[in-house]
């Protein structure tokens, strides 16, 4: 198999866009295609200030690797989960976004420790609140309220974060399932800010195949953590990922086709909020953060015994 573009000995076979690579290519394709996103979806300009969500992952240190690569003012942020056990998760993965950090000047990682600020891990609430088997909700509520807060109290004007168009399908296909309304609604490449406190949020890599993303950061050479989280096994969105790649492997370009066709819905018209529909946010009374709860927020309701 020969690259398209130049003849060499490919990397890649793109099966969806008839595409075949080689490792230099492949990577100007794909450098090239995430700039076009930021374009298409105008997510943000050179001008603004990125702060770039960091697991230490395949997909957050590739985002990181490309938005520098193209000039962009992006730092990082890790949140430390103290998820921990046999696999010393929180603490191998913090050591990946730290070295990457550290092999570039001028960049900043801001480090949130979970434990330390709040007394408890993610692990500890879970068991506080019985739901140590599927802290996953616990687990996203906390990063999301701690990138917004950070974002904020930082003047970054953007929080990009790696999902790559695998995890936005498995999300998009469970919402369908269950109608979600709600959901599909904020659901898409921008999150705008609402001038209420919430920062914009966007996702990139949104249009790349989870494969793609992987074969970038290897051809790279960017050290990341290959073991997904503990609590992972067995999560539903797993299982939807595991469909649509059946779904996939028979049709290739189902996926992309899904989320575009999605997209464009929204576009249309189809999940047009109505007056009645809409949640009135106001600030929290302890963070401040937005919440349509009477008084505390979801975040600030977790600590509480």
């Amino acid at each position: 198999m020969r690259c398209r573009k130049c003849g060499a000995p490919a990397v890649i076979n793109l099966r969806h866009h008839k595409l075949a690579l080689c490792a230099e290519d492949f990577q100007t394709w794909f450098v090239d295609q995430t700039q076009r996103s930021i374009r298409k979806y105008e997510m943000f300009t050179h001008d603004d200030r990125i702060l770039v969500a960091v697991s230490g992952g395949k997909d957050s240190l590739a985002l990181w690797d490309v938005l520098l690569r193209l000039g962009y003012q992006a730092d990082g942020l890790y949140i430390d989960l103290g998820i921990d056990g046999g696999l010393r998760y929180s603490e191998q993965s913090k050591a990946k976004a730290l070295a990457f950090a550290g092999q570039h000047d001028q960049v900043r990682l801001m480090v949130v420790d979970i434990p330390g600020r709040y007394g408890e891990s993610v692990p500890d609430v879970a068991r506080r609140r019985r739901q140590q088997q599927r802290p996953c909700a616990i687990c996203g509520l906390i990063k999301r309220h701690e990138m917004n807060r950070i974002a904020l109290a930082e003047g970054y004007q953007v929080l990009a974060t790696g999902h790559n168009l695998d995890d936005e399908v498995a999300v998009l296909f469970g919402n369908v399932l269950h109608w979600q309304v709600g959901y599909l609604q904020r659901q898409g490449p921008v999150l705008p800010a609402d001038g209420e406190g919430l920062a914009q949020k966007v996702k990139p890599f949104c249009r790349f195949y989870e494969r793609e993303t992987a074969a970038y950061t290897l051809i790279r050479g960017l050290d990341y953590i290959y073991e997904e989280c503990p609590f992972s096994l067995g999560a539903t969105s797993l299982k939807h990922k595991e469909t649509l790649t059946q779904l996939e492997h028979e049709a290739p370009g189902t996926k992309l086709h899904f989320y575009l066709s999605f997209l464009k819905a929204k576009r249309q018209g189809l999940l047009c909020p109505s007056e009645a529909s809409a949640e009135m946010l106001h600030p929290c009374q302890v963070c401040g953060q937005p919440t349509i709860a009477p008084a505390l927020c979801a975040f600030c309701r977790l600590w509480q015994s």
